[in-house]
């Protein structure tokens, strides 16, 4: 199991594949529910890709979301702006893919 999904498992969040709409010329390709400790990966994104890149996609997704879990459960720092999250979000989650 990769890092992400094992950390996931390990804060209790679950994972579900779900249908996130359409956002035009942007991709919304996951978000943390932080009222139900819920990550959602949208469906409509993985049903695209091949095998390989879909293990990669789900584990930086996940990896991406459970820094905003972290945010919200007060382990890390929240940081001011948005893309400044968003940013260390997907810092944090390439991290996760180097992990064994």
């Amino acid at each position: 199991m990769n890092a992400a999904l094992r950390l996931a498992r390990e804060y209790g969040v679950e994972i579900q594949f779900a249908d996130l709409g359409d956002w035009g010329v942007d991709e919304l390709r996951s978000e943390y529910d932080p009222h139900r400790s819920v990550i959602r990966i949208n469906i409509r994104v993985a049903e695209q890709l091949g095998v390989p890149e879909l293990g990669e996609f789900l584990a930086f997704s996940v990896g991406h979301e459970l820094y905003h879990h972290r945010e919200h459960i007060g382990e890390v720092e929240r940081l001011p702006e948005r893309k400044l999250r968003e940013i260390a979000a997907n810092d944090f989650a390439r991290t996760l893919l180097q992990r064994p």
